[in-house]
Parts: C-alpha cells; sequence; structure tokens
C-alpha cells in the first residue's frame, strides 16, 4: 500500500463504479474511487473560491446597469 493510504471495506453500488470508471478513464475500480473522491474535493474547493469572489464582488458596492432591459426592476 501506498503511503497515506487506508484499507477499507464498504458496500458500493458495482454499476455506479464501473459507470465512474469508464467516465474517467480510469484503469482500476480503486483508481475509478480515488479519482472520483479527488472530483469531489475539487469541486468543493471551486465552490468556496467562487463564494468567495461573490461575497466580496455584492461587498464592494458596484452598480450594475441592464444594458438590454431584460432584468426586472
Amino acid at each position: 500500500m501506498a503511503a497515506g493510504t487506508v484499507h477499507k471495506h464498504y458496500r458500493l453500488s458495482g454499476d455506479k463504479i464501473r459507470l465512474a470508471q469508464r467516465l474517467l478513464g480510469a484503469r482500476t475500480q480503486t483508481e475509478a474511487i480515488e479519482r472520483a473522491l479527488d472530483e469531489v474535493i475539487a469541486e468543493h474547493e471551486r465552490r468556496r473560491i467562487v463564494e468567495r469572489a461573490q461575497d466580496r464582488f455584492l461587498r464592494s458596492g458596484i452598480a450594475l446597469q441592464d444594458a438590454y432591459g431584460k432584468l426586472e426592476a
């Protein structure tokens, strides 16, 4: 086992693992699970960054204009 890895036993859907394996281009089921976990962690980080940027934008007090007249007043 590689450093930092742990041996665990889970009851998981074989169909989901095979689908994830195919979608992620993983050679093994373990690799598919590792990649899927990496994707979840990366998505969490992306959302955190976007939320911080959105918060800074909203607090900046910038005035937005509806250049196309499509938004409600």
